[in-house]
């Protein structure tokens, strides 16, 4: 499983780095063709794209 954020400002991490919940790991930006500053973000299994909202774990 991989995780995309795309028109990031900045990156803060790097392929292999360990991060814990709530690090920063980068900062939105609006590269590429957006309109405007915010976040793209996707996951993949394998080659196939999955939304992100599926893993997410749900209150109880």
């Amino acid at each position: 499983m991989s995780s995309n954020f795309l028109h990031l400002s900045r990156i803060d991490v790097k392929v292999g780095d360990r991060v814990e919940q709530g690090q920063v790991i980068a900062a939105v930006g609006a590269t590429g063709r957006a309109t405007g500053p915010h976040l793209h973000w996707g996951m993949n299994w394998f080659d196939v794209r999955i939304d992100p909202l599926l893993v997410l774990e749900r209150p109880k």
